[in-house]
């Protein structure tokens, strides 16, 4: 017995000598989340990635325990007042189910670029017209959001028919023709842009909630005023009683404007002391002029989803499937984060995904949300000499793409 324990303790010695240890233990796999823990962490991903810009491919893939996302609960906590811990609890999930505007809170992925109108009187058409009232009520409940602003800023807002509005308003379902789609009942109430051409102003409301003058359902008044300060320019505020505070509040008819609200509008649109010897330079850029010359072309043009894309220069129309009319403006209208010119676009339908191509870089499109960094053509396998590309064409039935550069293409 004491020969083999003698040999067996031989064997280790010459086993750790030769570089070999012993196996570690594998620690055990996580326990599978229970139903109510994955529905909350899938709630809390595509709230933090729709509102605070929470990057990442693979969000069906996160975890709690991922840096990246506690920071952007703790950003999320703060924006709200909540305590910045970085989990879950009840009460940070709360504010996340709640019945909000869906205009991002951070500053750098919003489509409000802070900017103003460089006019004072604005023009308003409403196209689209809710079903839950009359259209006379909702005429009243519109002009009557509008004059909350214009009696703190000065503007003056005038009603026209005409499809070259300053601000459109429309009540629409699901995705209606820009990268903001919406979601249904509850959630997201409605969005507006910011002043600029194209879409610049604009003003779109859920149609699928429950819309009213009065206490029940949705109150279009409170609702429509709030969006429209984002139209005149103005962020979301972490004051709960500004106006512009993020989530729906209770019917409140009168002072609907909290003081800081009005601080804001005022600061905005105080007027610019000009000198009157140098030209005015516009805030915004102007439409492409000669834009239905019959030689023009276009830089690229790809389907994404329901609509096809046209780029030209720094500019974009849209046309949507379901829709007539054709949205146009600069690109960074409708993707802030797009400053450049598009050389090349095109969609893989079985990943969502749209891919713009700027010279050696591109921005993924998947959903409603643009990744606000590019990423080097590299990525695909491209040589460090491939610096531009002239055009991509996606087959559906062979899941191939096709890269053009001059005379030569990849595959």
């Amino acid at each position: 017995m004491s020969d083999m324990l003698l040999s067996c303790c031989l064997l280790v010695l010459l086993l750790t000598d030769s570089g070999f240890t012993a196996p570690t233990a594998i620690p055990e796999e996580e326990s599978s989340p229970s139903p109510e823990t994955e529905f909350n962490l899938k709630l809390a991903t595509d709230y933090l990635h729709q509102y605070y810009n929470l990057e990442n491919d693979h969000l069906v893939r996160m975890k709690r325990s991922e840096p990246s996302f506690i920071s952007k609960v703790k950003e999320m906590q703060f924006f709200f007042g909540l305590n910045s811990t970085g989990v879950l609890d009840p009460e940070t999930l709360q504010v996340m189910q709640s019945p909000r505007c869906g205009v991002p809170d951070v500053e750098e992925y919003s489509h409000i670029q802070g900017t103003r109108w460089n006019k004072n009187v604005l023009t308003f058409r409403i196209g689209r017209y809710t079903r839950d009232l009359r259209h006379s009520v909702v005429d009243s409940l519109i002009e009557s959001a509008f004059s909350v602003w214009a009696r703190a800023s000065g503007l003056t807002f005038v009603r026209t028919n005409s499809h070259n509005a300053d601000i459109m308003v429309e009540f629409v379902t699901y995705a209606h023709g820009d990268f903001y789609p919406f979601d249904g009942p509850r959630g997201t109430l409605a969005h507006a842009f910011g002043p600029g051409m194209g879409t610049g102003g604009d003003t779109h409301f859920d149609d699928d909630e429950r819309w009213s003058a009065g206490a029940a359902g949705y109150n279009l008044l409170v609702v429509a005023a709030h969006e429209f300060g984002h139209a005149l320019g103005l962020r979301h505020s972490r004051n709960p009683e500004s106006l512009m505070y993020p989530t729906y509040k209770a019917f409140r008819p009168a002072n609907l404007l909290s003081r800081e609200d009005v601080a804001n509008i005022k600061a905005l649109y105080t007027p610019l002391k000009v000198n009157r010897n140098l030209p005015l330079r516009p805030l915004m850029p102007r439409l492409m002029q000669d834009k239905c010359a019959p030689d023009m072309t276009f830089d690229a043009m790809a389907t994404l989803g329901n609509a096809t894309f046209f780029f030209r220069d720094k500019y974009l129309w849209i046309k949507h499937n379901a829709q007539s009319d054709i949205k146009e403006g600069p690109i960074s209208n409708f993707m802030p984060m797009i400053e450049t010119r598009i050389d090349a676009a095109f969609w893989i339908p079985r990943r969502s995904t749209a891919y713009l191509i700027h010279e050696s870089t591109f921005w993924t499109v998947r959903g409603s949300v643009v990744r606000e960094k590019p990423r080097s053509l590299s990525f695909f396998g491209f040589p460090a000499w491939v610096q531009d590309v002239d055009a991509t064409v996606h087959i559906v039935k062979t899941r191939r793409t096709l890269f053009f550069m001059n005379d030569i293409y990849w595959r």
